[in-house]
């Protein structure tokens, strides 16, 4: 079945990882097993290969570099202007990858549905279709003015989170607290002139609610799970969920381990040792669709490139291309062929249309 990938940090793999995701997964990881500066050397899940094998034809794609100020003891960079600077080296690994036929950015209505008619009319699966990619940036530190945003715009930005972890210029983000303040409140104003949607994934609550009072465009959560299943700020309550459902938003479903069973300590917890296996994200997918009272609000929003590997995803899950599990999972829990379709591809795909109206 044709999957749609609302999360994959693909340029940033490509460049601070140093992974030439042309390559196949047995190759990365071979590359990748002498180093041990990230905790997922060696156990890469996400390639192009491996996504043409999954038939993951359309993904979300980020941008993403965050802004630290001296007092900030997360990783980032030391200037605004720094982080501008990388997310425009992200943009040109985008191009790269266009000019060589693995990648087709899509910006609108037209393209997507073309790009969707050709992934699911072609037969053949020896045919090496250009994976299309929507771009996002997940958080927003590095735009310096509102004329970078539609500079970000007319290069194809079409979704941005405005934060990402802890403080960030804009919004707070996961494990703060705060609202968005002046400069928030004009980012949403401007993403909402441009026609950019707001990812409100990684908003801190209070963050959260802000964004809810003052953006009247359309709004997902690219990559949450249930903070009734997993209780953490970084995952949806359900008032949020919710709010979200009346705002029209599809919720994607997450694959980092942490984020699926509670009381996963990272770097010490392994899959094995947790039980974790793919089904259990049938239980976060499930409590959205109960509080929605359909299947209409749930996709798939895998993050399995977002710095972590092997090490933290199910134990059945071993590369991208077992998202391919889900059809039966969800059909064994008596999920209906077309609730189905709607998590893997359908509302994710209808919901930038309506989008894209314009």
């Amino acid at each position: 079945m044709f999957i749609f990938d609302a999360h994959l940090d693909l340029s940033m793999n490509a460049l601070e990882w140093n992974r030439d995701l042309r390559e196949p997964l047995d190759k990365l990881r071979d590359r990748d097993r002498h180093f041990c500066d990230k905790p997922d050397r060696g156990n890469a899940t996400v390639s192009f290969p491996e996504m043409r094998r999954g038939q993951i034809g359309i993904c979300v794609a980020t941008q993403i570099a965050r802004f630290v100020k001296p007092s900030n003891r997360l990783p980032g960079w030391h200037s605004p202007e720094q982080a501008w600077a990388q997310t425009q080296g992200q943009l040109a690994w985008y191009r790269a990858m266009e000019e060589c036929g693995e990648l087709l950015s899509i910006r609108n209505r037209k393209q997507l549905d073309a790009h969707f008619q050709l992934w699911t009319t072609n037969s053949s699966p020896q045919t090496k279709l250009p994976i299309g990619y929507i771009l996002s940036l997940e958080g927003a530190d590095s735009i310096l003015s509102m004329r970078h945003l539609e500079r970000a715009f007319e290069n194809g930005l079409r979704a941005l989170g405005p934060a990402h972890y802890g403080p960030g210029t804009y919004a707070q983000g996961t494990d703060a607290t705060g609202g968005m303040g002046e400069k928030g409140r004009e980012l949403l104003k401007n993403m909402d002139r441009l026609g950019i949607i707001l990812d409100a994934t990684h908003l801190c609550d209070d963050s959260f609610w802000e964004a809810m009072d003052n953006f009247s465009g359309p709004v997902w959560a690219s990559h949450h799970n249930v903070r009734a299943l997993v209780p953490h700020n970084r995952q949806l309550s359900d008032d949020q969920i919710k709010v979200l459902v009346q705002r029209g938003a599809v919720i994607g479903a997450v694959f980092d381990a942490w984020m699926m069973v509670p009381g996963w300590q990272r770097g010490k917890t392994t899959p094995e040792a947790a039980g974790l296996k793919i089904e259990r994200i049938l239980h976060h997918i499930d409590h959205i669709c109960q509080l929605a009272g359909s299947s209409l609000h749930c996709g798939i929003g895998s993050d399995l490139d977002g710095a972590f590997g092997t090490e933290q995803t199910p134990a059945d899950l071993k590369t991208i291309a077992d998202l391919q599990r889900i059809p039966e999972l969800l059909a064994a829990r008596g999920y209906k062929q077309q609730d189905v379709e709607n998590i893997l591809h359908a509302n994710f795909i209808r919901f930038l249309q309506n989008a894209w109206k314009s």
